[in-house]
């Protein structure tokens, strides 16, 4: 895992959601994303304190949200690579 082999990095999860549903299901959705992606991180060795999770549902889009194939895009978990 190359965050294995580079013990010097710490990583940052996104998780996100369309607008679809209510706000609130959504922030959730997008945390319970983000943590089982830190989860799994976590399972295959990475320590955990080199990883953070945050959940931001639809307040922050990653694109329009403005058709069913943007909507689409904003499904996602995004990942921010950092030196510590």
């Amino acid at each position: 895992l190359y965050l294995q082999d580079n013990p010097s990095l710490v990583i940052e999860i996104r998780g996100h959601t369309d607008d679809v549903g209510s706000e609130v299901d959504n922030l959730a959705l997008s945390m319970d994303r983000a943590f089982e992606v830190r989860g799994y991180l976590e399972r295959q060795g990475v320590p955990g304190k080199r990883i953070s999770a945050q959940g931001f549902g639809e307040s922050k889009p990653v694109g329009s949200i403005d058709s069913g194939s943007g909507r689409a895009k904003n499904r996602l978990t995004v990942f921010v690579v950092k030196r510590m």
